[in-house]
């Protein structure tokens, strides 16, 4: 098995986002953005460290705190390592990290076409409430737009234990270990952001 780390990412990694930027997005994100948000105390940054190059990403998520809710802006796997159960780590990241800041919702937009981040999201509980019109700019194609209203419900921590099981399943078949280094996550040594 190949260890591989969830973690809170800081301003040492900002070659490895615009790089990983650019292989999945062909640039969509400049340099100060990211920057921005690895200052913004409203926002959260995780990636998934490569294991054979730890100045490298594998993969990359953004997730906004705005009042109760958790707006997930970024979900990213370098083209080279998908299918293999990487965004589901860091979408079990993501909402781990909304769980801990005490969030009650979350939401996010995904191309209508993609139907393979759709599945992930459905996956865990995400519902379409609506449809952004020509939301893409590069393609003019519409959004979907996804929410996930339980993240405050009494029995979600015991759900993202769930999913976090799964995901080490998955992972696992793949020849993955993950190692989860986030804010107060138990099973492995914490990492306090920032």
């Amino acid at each position: 098995m190949t260890l591989l780390a969830l973690k809170f990412l800081a301003p040492e990694h900002l070659k490895a986002l615009l790089e990983l930027d650019q292989a999945c997005f062909g640039g969509l994100w400049t340099l100060e953005a990211y920057q921005r948000e690895l200052d913004s105390p409203n926002s959260d940054l995780i990636g998934l460290i490569n294991p054979f190059d730890p100045q490298s990403l594998l993969g990359m998520g953004c997730v906004w705190a705005i009042l109760e809710e958790a707006h997930i802006t970024i979900l990213a796997v370098h083209p080279q390592y998908q299918r293999q159960g990487f965004g589901q780590a860091l979408l079990y990241g993501l909402l781990s990290v909304a769980e801990e800041r005490g969030l009650e919702r979350a939401t996010l937009e995904v191309r209508v076409s993609n139907s393979v981040a759709i599945a992930l999201y459905q996956k865990f509980g995400f519902k379409t409430a609506g449809r952004r019109k020509r939301y893409y700019k590069d393609t003019g194609e519409d959004a979907l737009i996804l929410w996930h209203g339980g993240l405050a419900q009494p029995e979600f921590p015991q759900i993202l234990a769930r999913w976090e099981a799964q995901t080490r399943t998955r992972l696992a078949r793949c020849g993955w270990e993950l190692q989860i280094a986030l804010c107060g996550h138990s099973a492995d040594s914490p990492l306090t952001k920032k």
